[in-house]
């Protein structure tokens, strides 16, 4: 696929994946519509749906169609989501921005934003339990095991309690590497395996999926301690330098900036050689590390 194909490809899942999110939540209207709204508010906040589009990509790189992919890749949105809302409080990160405008409960008030954030993570496996059509019961039930373990205390719940007790104080670069692999890593693992598994995938294929979206993982979160330190507020959306001053633990902090860019591009490198082993059905996947790689925000 060219250029033009890939970006054609990944427009029109966007689109789909969009029109999913938009009839998969109760209307902003619906009683009461205050954590109705700051749902709505959150979710269609802009994005780039990378997770939902590694989850199709996945699925379609083992030969499935997109559609009946689309329930998972909408839940790992919502839980997304909800991880954004509560990082966003101030018991948690204190940020007053979130992709250009004020976070949630800048606008709705911590209450309704914190209720907000579960109500999301709630209706994502009420979504992720609907059975596509010629997806067999047992798929599915597979891939909310993956999410649920993904996103509780030993996936990105953990990673973020470890994140918080790292502030200010000097770590390994073991403690960074597990709070990067849980925190955001865990969710992208997820994403592949979700896709290879409700797509068909065979037990080479799903191994070969993992591989990739741990590797994947793991640079996201590598560049996105980058972008803290070289990015800026129109790309990103939120105020940069906030890792420094808050003394997270991050790869720049532990290894210097030029070793964890080597290191971003090792693994997203491994990732796209991972990638074009599944053959030609997967050059979205190829991509979209080199999306990871050189994304700006």
């Amino acid at each position: 696929m060219k250029v033009t194909e890939i970006e054609s490809y990944l427009a029109s899942r966007r689109e789909l994946i969009q029109k999913a999110l938009e009839s998969c939540l109760p209307p902003p209207e619906s009683y009461p519509p205050a954590v109705h709204q700051a749902m709505h508010y959150s979710l269609f906040a802009g994005g780039k749906r990378l997770r939902p589009l590694l989850v199709l990509a996945a699925g379609e790189a083992v030969g499935s169609p997109p559609e009946p992919l689309l329930p998972a890749a909408c839940a790992v949105e919502l839980i997304h989501t909800y991880s954004l809302i509560h990082d966003d409080l101030p018991a948690m990160d204190n940020d007053d921005f979130r992709r250009g405008r004020p976070t949630c409960h800048k606008m709705f008030g911590e209450a309704v934003a914190l209720l907000a954030g579960d109500a999301l993570l709630t209706h994502a496996f009420a979504v992720l339990s609907q059975v596509p059509e010629g997806v067999p019961p047992e798929k599915v039930l597979q891939a909310i095991g993956e999410l649920a373990c993904a996103a509780g205390s030993q996936g990105m719940i953990g990673g973020q309690v470890v994140d918080m007790e790292a502030e200010g104080r000097q770590v390994t670069l073991e403690t960074v590497n597990y709070i990067h692999t849980h925190k955001t890593g865990s969710l992208i693992r997820a994403c592949l395996r979700m896709g290879g598994i409700l797509g068909g995938a065979d037990e080479e294929q799903l191994d070969t999926l993992t591989r990739y979206g741990e590797n994947l993982g793991l640079a996201f979160q590598i560049t996105d301690d980058i972008l803290d330190i070289e990015g800026d507020f129109a790309n990103m959306g939120k105020k940069g330098g906030v890792d420094m001053a808050r003394g997270k633990a991050t790869y720049p902090a532990c290894l210097g900036l030029a070793q964890a860019k080597e290191i971003a591009g090792q693994l997203c490198k491994e990732a796209q050689e991972l990638a074009r082993s599944l053959g030609t059905k997967a050059e979205p996947l190829i991509y979209l590390a080199g999306y990871v790689l050189n994304r700006q925000g």
